[in-house]
């Protein structure tokens, strides 16, 4: 009977770790982790997405995207004291060497330099303080509600932190800006030396994956003590960039290649709305024809898996009297796109056609306006 039992148990156990193994897809051991795509912000991977972390030099990312659009970028810093002696990683900025702010950039991202984060706060927000106002104004606008910057730098500091999420949303943000790009998937860049000296910077890019991963075009490392191994990552395959970020996480390469890999196999970009298609036929009121197609104004891509495009849902929110005149292209509603209870954007609908007014007075204005024009 015992050994029944025991029989009975392992089958249970050996049930137990298929079960399991056939729905674990990928798996991290990051505290937190995620993949979202970076044109339409749909997260395809999540863990522990929304509690508050550490993020270390990954706020290199807020620091350059701030710097960029601030357009100063030709500007040149004189450096502080201050910057100058900055603790951490460091591209040796010396005090009273005079650079310009797209050098410091490089700087930040290619070698996380801290001394070169001070340097560009100081002289774009008058301050650090000043400057990391405009980091969290900017983190707020994009949506990233569960940030909150205290330094420019990343170094730990208890007001100093993050979500994957919001990570992941801020990058995504960045990345659709053309310099931002640049500048991560950069891999050698050469800059200014300091003054007393006949050789120029010479900066290798820390990110492995825009060595080693197939697709890898940036975006930036981070450690603390406290925040540990941080890796945001992003890739492009086939037109299609995918964005993650590992926080608090030893395997950080590996784990990130895993999750992109993840991404890319188990997802397809697909165009779920066609602009070519007419939509729908609508009544016209008081026209000289009756009915009149719209049509969506521009294609809509969404990372899906095969098996999610039956549960697409379209909802369409159009204007109530289509009365004539109608002009080709003015807006006739939105296409509102759902998968299932998950909200993933919408397309506005335009007329394809343009329909006139059968009402004589119409006609009358319009050759009176032509006569006096």
């Amino acid at each position: 009977m015992k050994k029944v039992a025991l029989l009975i148990l392992i089958v249970i156990m050996l049930m137990s770790y298929s079960v399991s193994y056939i729905f674990a897809d990928v798996t991290t051991c990051a505290k937190a982790a995620i993949v979202m795509d970076v044109k339409t912000g749909r997260v395809l991977y999540s863990k522990n997405a929304d509690q508050k972390l550490a993020m270390a030099s990954t706020t290199k990312i807020m620091t350059t995207l701030v710097a960029i659009e601030s357009g100063r970028l030709s500007e040149t810093v004189t450096v502080s004291k201050k910057a100058a002696y900055t603790e951490g990683s460091s591209i040796y900025l010396k005090e009273g060497e005079k650079i310009t702010v797209e050098e410091l950039l490089y700087g930040i991202m290619l070698r996380s330099g801290n001394d070169a984060s001070v340097a560009v706060a100081e002289h774009l927000g008058g301050s650090v303080a000043g400057f990391v106002e405009m980091m969290n104004a900017k983190a707020k606008e994009i949506g990233a509600l569960n940030t909150s910057f205290a330094n420019p730098h990343g170094l730990d500091d208890p007001q100093h932190y993050t979500t994957a999420y919001d990570l992941a949303l801020i990058t995504s943000y960045a990345l659709r800006n053309a310099k931002f790009a640049d500048i991560v998937k950069t891999k050698r860049k050469t800059i200014s030396g300091p003054p007393d000296v006949d050789w120029d910077r010479s900066l290798m890019n820390k990110n492995k994956m825009l060595w080693q991963f197939d697709g890898g075009d940036g975006v930036k490392t981070g450690y603390t003590s406290k925040a540990g191994r941080c890796l945001v990552s992003s890739a492009t395959r086939e037109n299609w960039q995918l964005c993650s970020v590992v926080l608090n996480c030893g395997p950080m390469w590996e784990e990130s290649a895993n999750l992109l890999n993840y991404a890319f196999k188990n997802y397809t970009k697909q165009r779920v709305v066609n602009s070519s298609d007419i939509y729908q036929q609508l009544k016209v009121f008081g026209g000289k024809q009756d009915i009149v197609g719209i049509k969506p104004t521009h294609d809509f891509y969404m990372p899906i898996k095969q098996a999610e495009l039956d549960k697409l849902i379209f909802i369409p929110a159009l204007k109530f009297n289509n009365t004539a005149p109608i002009v080709k292209g003015s807006k006739a509603g939105d296409l509102k796109i759902y998968l299932g209870n998950e909200y993933l954007g919408s397309v506005e609908l335009a007329y394809n056609q343009s329909i006139e007014s059968k009402d004589p007075m119409y006609h009358f204005r319009k050759i009176f306006r032509s006569i006096t024009d």
